[in-house]
């Protein structure tokens, strides 16, 4: 049986974001033979500019690693109570590309944050903001890792086995959704 290719989106930008460490923690549990971090580096979606110069290669880019991956984890922060502006950019412009790439894609949802809910507004708001790509996302274990500037070691590890083991079955539950 061939090994799954796994695409991680963050919704945070900044290279040493902890939502940046989870996907990779994710992506470690998940054991993929091919991991890619996407880059929502995108231009602001604006109507003209897709009716000018179309779709832009980047968002593009991204849609079809979307379609490409056999599995997609997505770890979004939580700003002033929702998803960052990042994440809700990319899935609006992936939306105005050909086809669906999320359509019938096993999807994990996970979220970190500094507050004491670990970006759970911010995970249901997601969740909710998927629903018209028709993904099949995962219902949990759910991941709200808090205070998560204190969850990773100085080598990215996570540093609580509560936090490991739920995300490890987690992970778990995506490669059967995957088919692996």
């Amino acid at each position: 049986m061939s090994q799954p290719t796994l695409l991680g989106l963050s919704g945070s930008l900044r290279q040493g974001a902890t939502n940046r460490k989870l996907l990779r923690e994710a992506a470690r549990l998940f054991d993929p033979s091919h991991f890619v971090e996407a880059d929502l580096n995108l231009p602001l979606y604006d109507g003209d500019l897709e009716e000018g110069d179309g779709i832009p290669a980047a968002v593009q880019s991204l849609a079809d690693q979307i379609a490409q991956a056999d599995a997609v984890i997505i770890s979004t922060p939580e700003y002033n109570k929702g998803p960052s502006g990042v994440l809700k950019n990319a899935l609006d412009w992936v939306s105005r590309t050909q086809g669906n790439p999320w359509a019938d894609k096993p999807v994990a949802v996970m979220s970190a944050a500094a507050g004491r809910a670990g970006g759970e507004r911010a995970q249901m708001i997601l969740r909710s903001f998927m629903v018209p790509f028709q993904p099949r996302i995962l219902q949990g274990p759910e991941i709200h890792l808090a205070n998560s500037s204190n969850e990773f070691d100085e080598h990215g590890k996570l540093a609580s086995d509560r936090y490991e083991k739920s995300l490890h079955k987690l992970m778990q539950k995506l490669r059967a959704e995957a088919g692996f």
